[in-house]
């Protein structure tokens, strides 16, 4: 009987570590994941050496970004205008003047590229200038934007009148989106008692096991103290508990906080 019941723990303890050996190996080799892991590295990379740029260097840059992909939206919103039926003379003469008036592909991929580079360039040195982004620099920016609208789809010979209203009309719709956008978003700032676990989780690709940290009040400071079963506890899987472990017996910091 003993012999049977050690035989038993065995395979049990043997199945248990294949599963969790199972698991960590699905997450290390998770293509999805490493992409998504490597997507944020680099983005996060970027803008740390961005934001280590001159303002004029940083604002071209944002600048080129944005137009380029306010050209790309402005071209497919064009290119995929629909065609009116030729069998009605009068929707084929409405259609006309409104095609004259937006333009096609070209003119409409131009005007968004100013649009959003325009903006975006301003609203980039007015929040290295200011430090934050509030309701002025949104409405300085789209100001901005609407005058470079207005330049680029009238040209000089277009009224100065008609600039100051378009600038205009794009800082009052700008200023009650922004407003909007301040009343029903709720920003959710990083807590500093998860900033070391945070960036653990972000470097192993378990990001979204942050929420069970936090279940678990497994702050910062108690990092050096983790075992399986304080992870297991939180409902955290095998696979990604190895992963945690492994990275805190490496990383010298913990591991010396841990000998303390």
């Amino acid at each position: 009987m003993g012999l049977g019941g050690g035989g038993e723990g065995e395979q049990r303890r043997g199945g248990g570590e294949m599963m969790a050996m199972s698991s960590y190996f699905n997450d290390q080799q998770n293509p999805i994941q490493q992409l998504q892991v490597k997507f944020k590295e680099v983005e996060v990379g970027f803008k740390t050496w961005l934001s280590k740029q001159s303002i004029p260097v940083e604002a071209a840059v944002v600048s080129t970004m944005s137009g380029v992909q306010g050209a790309f939206i402005g071209g497919l919103m064009g290119t995929l205008s629909p065609e009116m039926p030729q069998t009605d003379p009068q929707a084929m003469a409405s259609m006309k003047q409104a095609q004259a008036l937006v333009g096609g592909p070209w003119v409409q991929a131009r005007n968004f590229a100013a649009i959003t580079g325009v903006n975006a360039g301003i609203a980039c040195v007015m929040k290295r200038i200011r430090g934050k982004e509030d309701l002025e620099s949104a409405v300085v920016a789209a100001l901005g934007s609407g005058f470079a609208y207005s330049l680029v789809s009238q040209g000089l010979q277009g009224q100065p009148v008609n600039a100051i209203t378009t600038a205009a009309g794009f800082a009052v719709f700008q200023g009650i989106f922004f407003k909007l956008g301040e009343r029903f978003s709720k920003p959710s700032p990083e807590d500093p008692f998860y900033t070391r676990s945070r960036t653990m989780l972000l470097k192993l690709g378990l990001e979204k096991y942050e929420k069970n940290f936090k279940k678990g009040l497994l702050t910062d400071p108690t990092l050096p103290l983790l075992t399986d079963s304080a992870l297991r506890d939180v409902s955290i899987p095998p696979g990604p508990r190895l992963l945690i472990l492994d990275h805190i017996q490496r990383d010298p910091e913990i591991k010396g906080k841990r000998g303390k």
